[in-house]
């Protein structure tokens, strides 16, 4: 046993304690950290704009802080970016993490001093939590690797800024540091092939215990490692025996990556986000991530059939309620108000506080009224394949077809599979069956005979990164987004469709 594993368990049972502490009592944490943010950013340019010197309760703060995305609060962004301090939160954030928006181009998110340790001691903590949870620490001691984004950083008006996991990257623990994979110059290799071809020449002979990153680009590792070595991965890394994963739905892609992989090995899913990290999973048994109620973060939640409503309803966390999605709004010592980052969650527990994510508040198909959110259509999926063992699923995105060149208007599914159904019609009768006993508007509207039942266009190998790689979006943090309303990203993938 390795001298971090052993160092390790005694502070895994510390955090422990001092989690069980906070999530005992979250709403309480949560009080104390809204007063805390409240009182510290009074005198900044956007508190004075809210009156937060008059705010002394959580109605008031209701009243005085309206709900915004990230064009909405752009105008105090843009302060920042001319130069100007004490705009959001107090003095000038200490980095900019960059994004791209759907609709707003680039996006700066302010990281401040204060907000760091949200980002770092969260991920360290989510290990930890398993550390204390199950006393296995053996995969510290061996070579650990995050894919993620360069950890080359730019300048706007004097902010550091660049990916988030590129920042993340420039705070990992001394003590990782000398077993961290890759090398620091591989790492700032922008081209996302290059830099995975890299990856795998540097670590395909190494003792890899613990592999981060989000699935796709785990699976594109995994593959170049398998092409280049011949040998499942199992056999490349012997000690491989945990995988850390957010950003996405990891249910699509666990059948694929464990294939390649060849074992069965533990794994941690996170939640991290550009404007903050959200929840980890605490528990290999229980349902859900814990939702972090004392890093920096006042969380406040709006039914998702009331979110476009002129004035929706707005829960702290004694409010909420189980099964219900809610999209997600935080307020924190970063300097975001108000602020919808776009997702929606629903609670599976309460005591503590987990929870999963459901989607995102734009990404649904309602076409005709159907309302087909991200979680249906991956539940109908997960199900499908479930029935169809020989199914190799390799990533899929769904879209409307409203004026088809003949019959009914439908959902037309783009589906890259490693391995097809052997039934393809029988197929897409199940997957159409559980989508309909998952959305009933979307069952009353195929028995209506408004829309027909969904099609599958099957497409080539790599279509999705191909895909990613022409928008200039392959690797990293970046993702196709599960649903889209229209059919933009639609008509770019029918040109990886089968002939």
């Amino acid at each position: 046993m390795g001298i971090r594993s052993i160092l390790a368990k005694p502070f895994a049972a510390y955090i422990a304690k001092e989690t069980k502490k906070w999530s005992a009592n979250p709403g309480l944490f949560q009080e104390n950290i809204r007063k805390e943010i409240v009182s510290k950013t009074s005198k900044t340019i956007f508190g004075k704009d809210h009156g937060f010197a008059d705010i002394k309760s959580y109605d008031d703060f209701k009243k005085q802080v309206p709900i915004r995305d990230y064009e909405q609060l752009s105008p105090y962004i843009n302060q920042i970016l001319e130069g100007k301090s004490d705009v959001l939160w107090p003095g000038k954030p200490e980095y900019f993490a960059k994004t791209s928006g759907t609709t707003s181009g680039t996006k700066y998110i302010p990281i401040t001093r204060e907000s760091i340790p949200n980002h770092i001691n969260s991920a360290r903590n989510a290990l930890l939590s398993y550390v204390h949870q199950t006393r296995n620490a053996r995969f510290l001691d061996g070579k650990l690797i995050f894919l993620s984004g360069s950890p080359v950083l730019d300048q706007k008006a004097g902010i550091k800024t660049g990916r988030l996991s590129g920042m993340v990257n420039h705070h990992v623990p001394g003590y990782l540091r000398t077993n961290q994979m890759p090398s620091y110059e591989t790492n700032c290799i922008e081209d996302w092939e290059q830099k995975v071809d890299q990856i795998v020449d540097e670590t395909y002979d190494q003792n890899m215990t613990l592999i981060s990153g989000i699935p796709p680009w785990v699976q594109m590792y995994f593959d170049r490692l398998v092409a280049k070595t011949g040998k499942p991965i199992k056999d490349l890394f012997p000690n491989f025996e945990m995988f850390v994963y957010g950003g996405v739905n990891f249910e699509p892609y666990r059948a694929k990556l464990f294939e390649t992989i060849g074992k069965k090995i533990d794994s941690i899913e996170t939640y991290p986000a550009s404007e903050g990290f959200i929840a980890y999973q605490d528990s290999q048994v229980d349902e859900g991530l814990l939702l972090l109620a004392n890093t920096g973060i006042f969380f406040e939640f709006i039914p998702t059939d009331e979110f476009f409503n002129d004035n929706p309803t707005r829960l702290s966390i004694d409010e909420v309620e189980l099964g219900v999605n809610y999209a997600l709004i935080i307020n924190s010592n970063a300097g975001l108000w108000g602020y919808s980052i776009g997702d929606t969650v629903k609670f599976v527990s309460k005591n503590p506080y987990r929870l999963l994510v459901t989607g995102r508040i734009k990404h649904f198909i309602s076409a005709f009224g159907e309302h087909v959110i991200g979680e249906e259509v991956e539940k109908a999926m997960k199900r499908t394949c479930e029935a169809f063992p020989e199914v190799e699923l390799v990533e899929f995105t769904v879209a409307p077809n409203v004026t088809p060149k003949e019959g009914l208007p439908h959902h037309e599914w783009f589906i890259e599979f490693g391995h097809e159904p052997g039934d393809m019609p029988q197929f897409i009768e199940t997957l159409d069956n559980h989508l309909r006993e998952l959305n009933t508007y979307y069952d009353d509207l195929i028995s209506g005979n408004i829309l027909r039942k969904l099609v599958v266009t099957s497409l080539e190998k790599n279509a999705f990164i191909s895909h990613m790689k022409s928008i200039g979006k392959l690797g990293g943090q970046n993702k196709v987004p599960r649903l889209s309303n229209d059919r933009k990203i639609a008509e770019q993938l029918a040109t990886f469709a089968k002939k």
